[in-house]
């Protein structure tokens, strides 16, 4: 395990790492979620295993630090990524990013873009406002405090076994401002910096969430979207062949 600060008050942000060939691939997660449980299964498969892989945990999730006075936007986020790949020394990085990870890898991409050489995305979110039915509307929904005191235990009950097994991990205030964060989305919206990257990018979307809204004017912006068969929101999990495959670069 690797730590570096990201604020001016020490917080640290935290990741464990692999030893490998550069460029590093580095592993990001959604909301309420952690990377080793995400991602670790995938980086050791043949066909990844040797790379440097970085997996990384948000601020305020898993092993990182949880600062009260921390915003957690999307952008204070990939600021605390840039800190941790600046200290580790990772330049031009692959990065692999699920959910609310993606979100904030499209955001370090263009705030940092010399940290990154290629993006793949798994349901990433690339707009402002998702739909109700979002887990982080849900979240967002709340005010801070009534989530904070109240609302937590019942969302960990509603979203499940595997997510709440990270989620309970995860400090709430700050669970709660990323999901604000990630309602508010960035200026300009993640859609429009994905599609303006002059770097790789690959879009996964689980064929049981239904299609990609706006997918053929990404993929004129040279967008590489791939629809996984049998994937809903957690590809990961549910197709990890074509997820080591898209991560690869053979399908």
């Amino acid at each position: 395990m690797r730590q570096a600060a990201f604020d001016d008050e020490g917080s640290r942000i935290r990741w464990t790492e692999a030893p490998g060939e550069e460029p590093a691939r580095v592993y990001l997660h959604g909301l309420g979620s952690m990377s080793t449980a995400y991602h670790a299964h995938i980086a050791a498969r043949p066909e990844l295993v040797g790379r440097r892989s970085l997996f990384m945990d948000l601020p305020g999730h898993g092993l990182s630090d949880r600062p009260r006075h921390f915003g957690y936007t999307l952008e204070e986020h990939a600021d605390a990524v840039a800190a941790a790949l600046d200290a580790a020394g990772v330049a031009g990085a692959e990065l692999i990013a699920h959910s609310m990870g993606g979100a904030v890898a499209i955001v370090l991409a263009h705030r940092r873009p010399e940290l990154v050489s290629r993006l793949v995305l798994t349901e990433a979110n690339l707009d402002a406002f998702p739909p109700l039915t979002a887990g982080s509307s849900a979240i967002a929904g709340y005010g801070e405090q009534e989530f904070v005191e109240e609302a937590f235990p019942r969302v960990l009950d509603a979203v499940g076994p595997l997510w709440a097994a990270t989620m309970r991990l995860a400090d709430p205030r700050a669970l709660h401002r990323s999901a604000v964060g990630l309602r508010r989305g960035s200026d300009p919206v993640m859609r429009t910096i994905l599609a303006a990257l002059d770097i790789d990018r690959v879009y996964l979307q689980g064929e049981k969430s239904g299609e990609l809204a706006d997918r053929e004017w990404l993929e004129a912006a040279g967008v590489r979207v791939l629809t996984v068969p049998g994937a809903g929101h957690n590809v990961m999990f549910d197709n990890p062949d074509a997820f080591a495959a898209a991560v690869a670069g053979t399908i």
